[in-house]
């Protein structure tokens, strides 16, 4: 094994264990994002996620996790990702711009008690904001799932997590493990 190998190896497992490190201390930041979500699939609501590159593929992920299983086989639990339909995503972005990509499909699929959950590393992310504001402005639980720095993002949902990093890789890590946290959650606890 090289040395520059050696040396990015322990950099990356070094700053991964940093992160992981932290979380142990949010459990309270965490449980109201589980307690939303388990109070929205009882009143038969879903949980709705989107996100941008990276991002996007957590939120198909966890969409997956609850719709297919996560842990056990149950009955399908309602999840939805506004990141897989090619043919809205591209209507749109053409017909009107990427930034109101996620805000229409909330316009059109999301209902009052619905959890909304974007995803942004940065936090800034636009289509990111206006998803998030057009969930409020339809009566949607909202979460936002961000990096450790205060964002527009994080100031304009209802819930936020903040994993506890500034680096994109090791924020998507902190965002994908409270997510399998989430739907683990759910599967044990929901009604169905």
């Amino acid at each position: 094994m090289s040395t520059d190998f050696s040396s990015l190896f322990k950099t990356h497992l070094g700053e991964h264990q940093d992160a992981i490190a932290k979380l142990s201390a949010m459990s309270d930041q965490i449980a109201p994002l589980a307690d939303a979500w388990l109070k929205a699939l009882k009143d038969g609501k879903k949980i709705i996620f989107f996100g941008n590159g990276g991002s996007a593929a957590d939120a198909q992920h966890l969409a997956a996790e609850l719709v297919v299983r996560y842990r056990i086989n149950r009955p399908a639990l309602a999840g939805l990702a506004l990141t897989t339909d090619t043919s809205i995503l591209t209507a749109h972005s053409n017909d009107f711009g990427y930034d109101t990509v996620f805000s229409r499909q909330i316009e059109a699929l999301a209902q009052p008690g619905d959890v909304v959950l974007g995803i942004s590393t940065s936090g800034t992310s636009k289509n990111i904001l206006l998803g998030l504001q057009a969930a409020n402005a339809r009566g949607c639980v909202t979460i936002a799932f961000t990096g450790e720095s205060v964002s527009p993002c994080s100031e304009i949902a209802r819930y936020v997590f903040h994993a506890p990093s500034k680096v994109t890789a090791r924020i998507q890590e902190c965002h994908l493990l409270m997510g399998h946290l989430l739907c683990d959650f759910a599967e044990r606890f929901s009604p169905v």
